[in-house]
């Protein structure tokens, strides 16, 4: 299901244009010449060929696909958060519906739109629009949102896409070789004129990212610890996170830095993941007195656990003089009061129901 949408026609040019949000799990593995890499901001375009009232079959993405899907792309990216501070995967699809007059910058407008409609805290609104140009007789005459015969015979297709502050992407084509700089200058200036009327517009429906994404939206969440914590948390084989996740209903992505990512189908399980791994990187103090529960009964003491964190009371900190039989003073699921005497060579944590008592 998508979270987000837009319908944008300008003239005779139409574009539906979905976002989708994601989890890091759903990223797209990139492998190019100089090495694999993950992308969070996929931007899929689609011009059938219904859109200019032919019927031929519809066949895989060509370089039409391909080029405008990677300059509308390009012109949204810009005002995105930075990859740390975007918990989603963010896919964008611009079905073309009709075309007469570039689609690639009605993709521009209208993935703007859908992505605000869908939360995602852009930067600023975007627009795009085509200028074109004539020259005729040595004069150069400039032309603003240029439709496909305009396109056609005249001598330049410039691209601009931007925000009210400034551009985010440009695409240049022209037949004559070398455009005069002043020309250029024009161009822009015009093309500035509009994208402000066509930001204007917009503003009208939707001039800001929602404050909530859809309640059907992965609910995900941040949180970074002590890297000491990190195998903890992750337990032997992966024992730890693995029921964390089962017990949650979420998923779970640990970075060696200390980085954790959080997702989960509603708030309410994003919140108890996060407490379980924020109680899991608390350290105990030495010294300090907690509650803790029995969790296993051995001969040699009573494994309890206190928030997160696992540790023994061996049967000589039970109780003041000897204790023949630990499940005497211990069963599994009773509350005892331990008082925390530190930690062995291997990180386990030793404890003391004796010293407790004595207060």
């Amino acid at each position: 299901r998508t979270h987000g949408s837009a319908l944008f026609t300008r003239g005779e040019t139409q574009a539906l244009v979905t976002a989708t949000l994601g989890t890091g799990q759903d990223e797209q593995i990139i492998d190019a010449m100089e090495g694999e890499y993950r992308e969070n901001f996929l931007l899929h375009y689609n011009f059938p060929p219904f859109a200019t009232g032919e019927s031929r079959a519809q066949r895989g993405p060509g370089r039409r696909e391909i080029g405008h899907g990677a300059l509308a792309r390009r012109a949204l990216a810009a005002v995105l958060p930075r990859r740390e501070e975007l918990p989603w995967v963010v896919r964008v699809v611009s079905d073309i519906l009709s075309s007469n007059g570039s689609s690639s910058m009605a993709t521009v407008c209208g993935g703007s739109l859908a992505l605000m409609d869908a939360g995602v805290p852009i930067a600023a609104p975007v627009a795009g629009v085509a200028m074109g140009l004539v020259r005729e007789g040595g004069a150069d005459t400039v032309l603003t949102d240029i439709t496909g015969a305009e396109d056609g015979a005249g001598d330049m297709d410039l691209k601009v896409a931007g925000t009210r502050d400034g551009l985010t992407a440009v695409q240049l084509d022209n037949k004559l070789g070398a455009i005069p700089l002043a020309t250029l200058v024009t161009a822009l200036a015009e093309a500035r004129r509009a994208l402000l009327v066509i930001l204007g517009k917009m503003d009208e429906v939707l001039a800001a990212p929602r404050e909530q994404v859809a309640a059907n939206a992965p609910q995900i969440g941040q949180i970074h610890v002590a890297k000491r914590h990190v195998g903890r948390i992750i337990g032997p084989g992966g024992k730890r996170v693995n029921e964390i996740q089962s017990q949650t209903r979420s998923r779970i992505d640990i970075k060696d830095s200390g980085r954790i990512r959080v997702s989960a189908k509603s708030a309410e399980d994003l919140a108890l993941a996060l407490q379980i791994l924020r109680d899991e990187a608390t350290d105990l103090k030495k010294g300090e007195i907690y509650d803790a529960e029995v969790v296993t009964v051995k001969e040699y003491g009573a494994f309890v656990r206190v928030g997160a964190h696992e540790g023994l009371v061996h049967v000589s900190e039970l109780e003041e003089g000897r204790t023949d039989k630990v499940s005497d003073i211990a069963k599994v699921g009773d509350t005892m009061r331990v008082k925390v005497l530190g930690a062995d060579n291997r990180g386990r944590l030793e404890l003391s129901r004796r010293a407790a008592l004595e207060g």
